[in-house]
């Protein structure tokens, strides 16, 4: 019997989850877990996912507790696997620690695991608990959460706008419209992403790294979407280090262009279009094939209107300085609403400061 007076105890799923977002952004395409062991209200192990293939959180919690996890609590941020995957089954190692009770954050929605785990483990005796803690452990996973049931990356609209809604003067000059909190905020994203993306025109006037330039920060795989790839070739992303690039074009580009961004290192991927446009959902459905479960778009304009209007932008992050550029860069451009009634409505879910600058969120209003 644990030695645990109440079950389960937030406290401790919050160090659970403190755990887990230490796998953020490196784990894809597997979620980022954190787990406690915990006996007679003291934690006695623990452990996170580090990155595919290598032990999951409860594995590496339960090993660090040993002997002491007989009859212990075991509190976990997602529902432990019931499958063989890479590693075997968490179930079968927390029924083989003997762990008396297990407290959970959320199902897992894979729907391989999705309640089977609780399942075995409620019918070997184990005492499981689910749903403490729910909000921050689904909104850590949320890229996950979105790739595994839809095999797309759940996709983030970054936009960094003056007062009066520009991204750049009129110039094309955009550095710098935020303040650096507002900056150090955007290379934390960058870190806990998979992927970004930028269009050509973004790439070419900015020639941005697209690095996370944080201590300890994990480079994300950097995309440029673009009509025109021999026109990239002398971008700094091919000459300095970072995460892997991409190149997304048109399968009718020339192979000449395509073939020569890839004796630079990159990955050209091709996608049919039309009129050289290519459908979002091809893009993301590749994106998701490519274990890419979250991406984060940076600009331009034209790339954020071509997302934006075929409904496949998860959320918006706006930065948003207190400074009037007049005329400008547009934040969304390439498309417009005929009327206010049939724009694309969303909802506001957080603002806070940055510094100087405000950050607001919001996302798509979902029917039903």
């Amino acid at each position: 019997m644990s030695l645990a007076v109440t079950f389960p105890r937030p406290e401790f799923m919050r160090a659970a989850l403190r755990l887990a977002r230490k796998g953020a952004g490196r784990t894809s395409p597997n979620p980022a877990v954190g787990a406690v062991v915990v006996r007679g209200g003291k934690v006695v192990g623990e452990g996170y996912h580090r990155a595919a293939g290598l032990p999951h959180a409860e594995v590496e919690a339960l090993a660090a507790a040993g002997d002491r996890s007989r009859g212990a609590d075991l509190y976990v941020t997602l529902e432990p696997c019931d499958h063989r995957g890479r590693t075997g089954p968490c179930t079968e190692a927390i029924l083989a620690a003997g762990i008396s009770r297990l407290a959970y954050a959320m199902e897992d929605p894979d729907p391989r695991v999705r309640g089977k785990g609780a399942r075995r483990l409620r019918e070997a005796g184990v005492d499981v608990h689910e749903g403490i803690l729910e909000g921050p452990a689904r909104e850590l996973n949320r890229g996950f959460c979105r790739w595994v049931v839809s095999g797309r990356p759940h996709v983030t609209l970054k936009l960094a706008v003056s007062l009066d809604g520009q991204i750049g003067a009129a110039t094309g000059n955009s550095r710098w419209i935020t303040g650096e909190d507002a900056r150090r905020r955007v290379h934390r994203m960058r870190s806990e992403a998979d992927a970004i993306l930028v269009g050509a025109g973004t790439a070419r006037r900015d020639d941005p790294l697209l690095t996370a330039r944080i201590s300890g920060a994990r480079d994300p795989r950097r995309v440029v979407l673009t009509t025109r790839p021999g026109e990239l070739a002398g971008l700094r992303m091919f000459r300095e280090a970072g995460g892997e690039v991409l190149i997304a074009c048109p399968a009718a580009v020339p192979k000449r262009e395509a073939d020569r961004l890839r004796a630079l290192g990159a990955r050209v991927l091709l996608f049919p279009s039309r009129k050289g446009r290519i459908r979002a959902g091809d893009f993301l459905d590749r994106l998701g094939a490519e274990g890419i479960t979250s991406l984060l778009v940076e600009g331009g304009g034209r790339t954020a209107g071509w997302l934006a209007a075929e409904g496949a932008v998860d959320r918006y992050v706006v930065f948003v300085a207190p400074l009037l550029l007049g005329e400008g860069v547009r934040a969304i451009s390439g498309w417009a609403g005929r009327s206010p009634s049939s724009g694309k409505r969303l909802v506001f879910t957080s603002v806070r400061r940055a510094g100087p600058d405000l950050e607001i969120t919001a996302e798509p209003v979902r029917s039903g």
